[in-house]
């Protein structure tokens, strides 16, 4: 039986995370993803995908000392992004730079400080490009700043509000590993024919950039301006299901029940909902929108996705539009690096079949 887009078929085992969409389960290396989203760190989160385990006291301090030790521009990398056509895409801008590192440093088979290097240089390559379309001086990376507190303090040169960082922090560690999804297989199968690091990544971004995979969740911020307040929610949703509307945000390919990503995400912004007006907004609409969908379309199980989450956060930290694919992009290159080395520890050449359906000659 033939299975279009190799849908449900098994093609690794694999120890680095669990995706049951039928029972909305996420687990990262024998962790709850909710758990780890709520109490570690990106550095943490990253650790434990890379090693299998979480790090102790000192191989944090080590490992963070590492990450922003790789962090600033090297004067070709800054050659290369002057030089670059104004209106290439920042996923491109991404892919391209990376594909410059692909020197002889990056053998087979890939190693953690390949992964360091690639993983902590691509926030600074999003902010300086960013700040150089404003016509904006770049902003050096603070090596005060952790991983997420840099990426924000780069792009608006000031330190950020503690509760955007936590917000985004949960986002990302949520993120950052999905199962055998496009852009992960896509470096799986670079991998396994013995390429580079930065060849599997580069093919990565490729199918990270097509909107069927890492679109924004632009649809989700149209959907929360629209409404603009709590007191206006429930009136404008019973309009949209009315007329036949999707909800942006709710819903999920995979998750038939409620998706954890979103239930962590609910979590941490409703703790900072006195913060930000956003957050607020977001709770109170998903528990208004969850009513109407059961009203509407009873039995169909419909619950926000992280999609819903991720834009209420985005859009708090006025990221425009055009940098959330790159935003996540820098959360799943984590996950990317480490089924790159599961895959380096028992390779084989990934090379499935296809059934020909042509002409035969005479």
């Amino acid at each position: 039986m033939i299975k279009e887009g190799l849908d449900g078929i098994v093609t690794a085992q694999s120890t680095i995370s669990l995706v049951d969409g039928e029972k909305g389960l996420l687990v990262y290396r024998g962790h709850w993803a909710e758990e780890i989203a709520k109490t570690k760190s990106f550095e943490e989160t990253a650790y434990l995908l890379w090693n299998q385990q979480l790090p102790t006291n000192q191989q944090l301090v080590d490992f963070k000392a590492k990450m922003k030790a790789q962090r600033s521009l090297t004067s070709t990398d800054e050659t290369i992004l002057n030089s670059l056509p104004m209106d290439m895409d920042m996923m491109s801008v991404i892919r391209t730079i990376l594909s410059s590192k692909g020197t002889t440093d990056f053998g087979w088979p890939s190693t953690i400080g390949q992964g360091t290097r690639i993983t902590s240089i691509i926030p600074t390559i999003i902010a300086y490009r960013h700040r150089s379309l404003q016509g904006l001086d770049p902003v050096e990376p603070d090596q005060k700043l952790d991983h997420v507190a840099n990426y924000l303090y780069m792009l608006e040169d000031k330190e950020p509000k503690e509760s955007h960082v936590k917000a985004l922090t949960a986002y990302l560690i949520l993120t950052m590993e999905h199962g055998m999804n496009a852009s992960t297989f896509a470096a799986r199968v670079i991998s396994s024919t013995q390429s580079d690091l930065v060849s599997s990544i580069a093919g990565a971004i490729g199918a990270m950039k097509g909107p069927l995979h890492g679109g924004a969740p632009s649809g989700v911020i149209d959907l929360l301006q629209n409404i603009g307040t709590v007191d206006h929610a429930e009136n404008h949703l019973r309009l949209l299901l009315e007329q036949g509307e999707k909800l942006m945000g709710f819903g999920h390919r995979v998750y038939k029940t409620q998706d954890p990503r979103a239930r962590a995400l609910r979590a941490i912004t409703s703790e900072l909902a006195e913060d930000d007006p956003w957050f607020d907004l977001a709770n109170q609409v998903e528990r208004i929108a969850i009513k109407l969908l059961e009203e509407y379309k009873p039995g169909r199980k419909l619950y926000t996705n992280v999609e819903f989450y991720a834009a209420a956060i985005l859009k708090a930290l006025a990221l425009p539009t055009e940098l959330f694919t790159a935003t996540f992009t820098m959360s799943r290159v984590v996950g990317w690096i480490a089924n790159v080395y599961e895959q380096n520890e028992n390779n084989r050449i990934i090379r499935p079949s296809s059934l020909y359906i042509g002409q035969m000659p005479k």
